[in-house]
């Protein structure tokens, strides 16, 4: 039960945990590239669409679905022009914001450890699928663009 209400928390406050995240990236020498080539509404949505719904993500989304989403945002973040390392690091810091929050909000009590645990490995493994896919639709950008340039070459 205290897992439901922690999650439901979480969605409440995905607002504040959005703008969190685009001040944790403003403020990080580690995603300039990211934040010029993607604008910062379009930052905002997918984390909102990531806390506010994380419910839906952790419980309710197949493997297909999630896998779909993120291949998605992979490929559409390598035609923008990120740098995977950056895409990456996005990703991580939109999962460090949210246990930040659960810690400055005093959720991670130790009478609940369960009921928390079972939590933390529900979002630990949406997000670790989260990266793998997204990797895949980046991944699947670059080899196409690579594979566009050798033949440019040899018919060149």
């Amino acid at each position: 039960m205290f897992a439901l209400r922690l999650v439901q928390l979480i969605e409440h406050n995905a607002d504040k945990l959005a703008e969190g995240l685009i001040q944790r990236l403003k403020h990080s020498n580690s995603c300039n590239e990211l934040l010029a080539c993607v604008p910062a509404h379009e930052l905002k949505h997918r984390a909102l669409e990531i806390y506010g719904n994380l419910t839906d993500w952790m419980l309710n989304k197949t493997k297909a679905e999630v896998e779909e989403r993120y291949i998605g945002i992979g490929a559409l973040r390598a035609h923008q022009g990120v740098p995977f390392s950056q895409f990456l690091y996005a990703i991580h810091a939109t999962k460090e914001n949210l246990w930040d929050f659960m810690q400055q909000e005093g959720l991670l009590e130790p009478g609940d450890l369960i009921s928390q645990m079972e939590l933390l490995r529900a979002m630990e493994h949406f997000f670790d699928r989260a990266l793998y896919f997204a990797s895949i639709g980046h991944e699947g950008v670059m080899q196409n663009e690579f594979t566009r340039s050798q033949v440019a070459v040899h018919t060149a």
